[in-house]
C-alpha cells in the first residue's frame, strides 16, 4: 500500500478535489476555473494545483502568468488571484512561460507530489487539483498519493469524448475514489438571434454512459463566447458578472453537490 503525502505543518486543507478528463481539449481547465470561483463567491478559501505540467493553463486563465512564486522558511508560497484564490503551476516556477518542459513520467509526477508535500498553503476549505487529460502517470500518483475527496470529470457531446470519459470513472472506481459526477462543457449554443439552442457537435449519450455508472451529469456548460474571450484575456473572475444567469446556475449546482462530501 502506498503511503500517504504530508504537507507542510502549516497546510490545512478540509477537502481535496480532482477535476480530470480522458481526453484533451474538452476544456477541463475552464472547468476547474469555474469551480474554484464558485466555492470563493460562496465565501471559502479556494487554493488550484495545475497539475497539468507539460500544459499548464491555470495561470493565464487567471491573469497571474507574469507572476511567479516565492519561497520562504522553506516552503513554496503560491501565487494569489485578485480574488484571493490561491494558485500553484510549473509556469510559476520557471523563469519563461513559453518553455517546454520535456520531462519523463517520474519525473513529472514527482514535481506534482511536491506541489502538495513543499507549497504554503495555508488553511483553506477546499483544494482543487486540475488534472492532466487522460489516466496516466500523474492522475495515478495523485490518486495514490494524495487523499482525495472526490473526483469531477468533464466531458463534450462528441462520442470519442464520451468513450474516454468512461475511462475516468473507471479509474476512479479502482482506486476507491468518489466520483461526484460530469461536467459536459461545449454542450449546446444559444443562439444570439433566435435564442434557441444548437448541438454544434451533435446531441451527446452522456445520459447512457451516467445512467450505467449510477452517476449525477452536474450539468450542461453551453458554448459560451465571454468565457472564451475572458479566459483568453486572463479575466475568468469576471465571468460571474458578465454571464451571472449562466454562472449563478452553474455555481448553485456544483457547489450544491461539493458540499456534500
Amino acid at each position: 500500500m502506498i503511503q500517504k503525502e504530508t504537507p507542510k505543518p502549516e497546510t490545512k486543507i478540509n477537502k481535496i478535489i480532482a477535476i480530470m478528463s480522458g481526453k484533451g481539449g474538452v476544456g477541463k481547465s475552464s472547468v476547474t476555473s469555474l469551480v474554484a470561483l464558485s466555492l470563493k463567491n460562496e465565501g471559502y478559501k479556494v487554493g488550484i494545483m495545475d497539475a497539468d505540467i507539460t500544459g499548464p493553463s491555470i495561470p493565464k486563465i487567471f491573469g497571474v502568468n507574469k507572476e511567479r512564486a516565492t519561497s520562504k522558511d522553506d516552503a513554496i508560497i503560491p501565487v494569489k488571484t485578485e480574488r484571493g484564490i490561491k494558485i500553484i503551476s510549473l509556469n510559476l516556477l520557471i523563469s519563461d512561460e513559453d518553455s517546454p518542459v520535456i520531462w519523463r513520467g517520474p519525473l513529472i509526477a514527482g514535481a506534482v507530489k511536491q506541489f502538495y508535500t513543499d507549497v504554503n498553503w495555508g488553511e483553506l476549505d477546499y483544494l482543487l487539483i486540475d488534472l492532466p487529460p487522460g489516466t496516466g502517470d500523474v492522475a495515478l500518483t495523485i490518486m495514490q498519493s494524495l487523499p482525495l475527496d472526490g473526483i469531477i470529470a468533464v466531458t463534450s457531446p462528441q462520442d470519442l469524448a464520451n468513450l474516454i470519459v468512461a475511462k475516468s470513472i473507471n479509474m476512479a472506481v479502482m482506486m476507491n475514489v468518489e466520483m461526484l459526477g460530469i461536467v459536459e462543457n461545449m454542450s449546446y449554443f444559444i443562439c444570439p438571434d433566435c435564442n434557441s439552442k444548437h448541438y454544434i457537435f451533435g446531441k451527446s449519450h452522456l445520459d447512457d454512459i451516467v445512467k450505467k455508472e449510477n452517476l449525477d451529469i452536474l450539468y450542461r456548460m453551453p458554448l459560451n463566447k465571454n468565457l472564451v474571450e475572458l479566459s483568453d484575456e486572463g479575466k475568468i473572475e469576471l465571468f460571474s458578472e458578465k454571464e451571472s444567469d449562466l454562472f449563478n446556475d452553474f455555481s448553485n449546482k456544483i457547489v450544491n453537490k461539493i458540499k456534500k462530501l
